[in-house]
């Protein structure tokens, strides 16, 4: 019942002119940003940690407001996406650097494409495949299966695939050798039997080598993606030169050398601009717990 009206909701959301759609997800952030102090503290504590508390509070505040605001930009992205043409999505979205992509297409390579939840990520996932071609996403299973099925459709509108992340190893290697394209999402929170330990925001964390995996065994070149706005209506994805894995007699070091480099890419450019980062998940909760046990 609750997934019917959804659909309704979106159905008569879609009438609207595109300013008052924006209109409707950026009050319902601004309302979220009050009534979830959980979150919103959850915010603050990773900015005093991440920045060591050289932040003011008006800083705080203001990349804390966007963070829910991006959350849902980046849900209405998926709700818009499914009654876009490409030719309509192609007109919203700039590509630069689409050059260190093509040449490892042109050398027959598969590709591992990393990101964090950085600005309209959600946007950029479905846009990249007009630019690069298919990819195929890493994704956590929902609990409700209705809204997964929804997320994905939306995902994949323009041929894109998805895979679970349960057990995703064997099957991103089969991608991998049949000169596939992956994205996965690089910044989230991991147990120490899931991740390796590098240096992400000046602070040790966990990280999946996943990548750096794939690279060094069957040669997939690791290549970052990001998305920006200055407008909210207009979006540049840049695709980064290739990270090299080095392949010595270390495989481990080799793994652990070429994630680190992942973590200075995203620390590089969360701390140039840290407003569009997901300030508002717990990401050092494995390394660091007491840190969301401060109250803000």
């Amino acid at each position: 019942m609750g997934f019917k009206l959804f659909l309704l909701l979106e159905k008569f959301l879609m009438i609207l002119p595109g300013s008052l759609r924006k209109g409707f997800f950026s009050f319902l952030a601004f309302l979220a940003y009050y009534i979830s102090p959980r979150y919103r503290n959850v915010a603050f504590q990773n900015l005093d940690f991440a920045f060591n508390n050289t932040l003011s509070e008006e800083e705080k505040i203001k990349i804390t407001k966007y963070s829910f605001k991006n959350l849902l930009l980046n849900f209405l992205h998926l709700m818009e996406v499914k009654y876009m043409t490409k030719e309509e999505l192609r007109k919203k979205v700039t590509f630069i650097n689409v050059e260190a992509v093509k040449k490892v297409q042109a050398e027959g390579r598969s590709i591992v494409y990393v990101t964090p939840h950085y600005s309209a990520w959600e946007l950029a996932g479905v846009a990249n495949t007009l630019a690069v071609g298919k990819m195929t996403a890493v994704y956590k299973k929902m609990k409700n299966e209705n809204f997964e099925r929804w997320m994905l459709d939306s995902r994949e509108i323009f041929g894109n695939e998805s895979l679970e992340k349960s057990n995703v190893i064997k099957p991103l290697i089969k991608l991998m050798r049949n000169t596939g394209a992956t994205v996965l999402v690089i910044d989230s929170a991991m147990s120490r039997g899931e991740g390796i330990e590098v240096e992400f925001m000046g602070k040790r964390t966990m990280q999946t080598p996943t990548p750096a995996y794939l690279s060094r065994k069957l040669n997939s070149a690791i290549i970052p993606s990001l998305v920006t706005t200055d407008d909210e209506e207009n979006y540049t994805v840049e695709f980064f030169d290739e990270i090299i894995v080095e392949k010595t007699d270390d495989d481990k070091a080799d793994i652990l050398k070429a994630t680190q480099a992942q973590a200075d890419w995203m620390t590089k450019i969360i701390t140039d601009k840290p407003k569009f980062w997901f300030w508002i998940h717990r990401r050092w909760k494995g390394e660091y717990p007491e840190i969301y046990k401060r109250k803000s």
